[in-house]
């Protein structure tokens, strides 16, 4: 299991948490995501086997959030 913490600075509000956290606990390989809307970051647990964190990046951005690289 990895844990993988991702910035995205547009969330702000309950409604980006619940986008966010449904975009990605459906995903094959995620046990688990938590966003922080005060930090402003998802924590994702998931199986590295089965999903990559560019999978994460394009499911968060798919809800509409940018996601700047590192």
């Amino acid at each position: 299991m990895k844990t993988e913490t991702i910035t995205v600075p547009e969330i702000h509000c309950d409604r980006c948490r619940t986008s966010i956290e449904r975009a990605l606990v459906p995903l094959d390989g995620v046990e688990r995501a938590r966003v922080d809307v005060d930090a402003r970051q998802v924590t994702v647990d998931y199986d590295a086997s089965t999903i990559d964190r560019d999978t994460l990046v394009a499911a968060i951005e798919d809800q509409g959030y940018d996601v700047p690289t590192a």
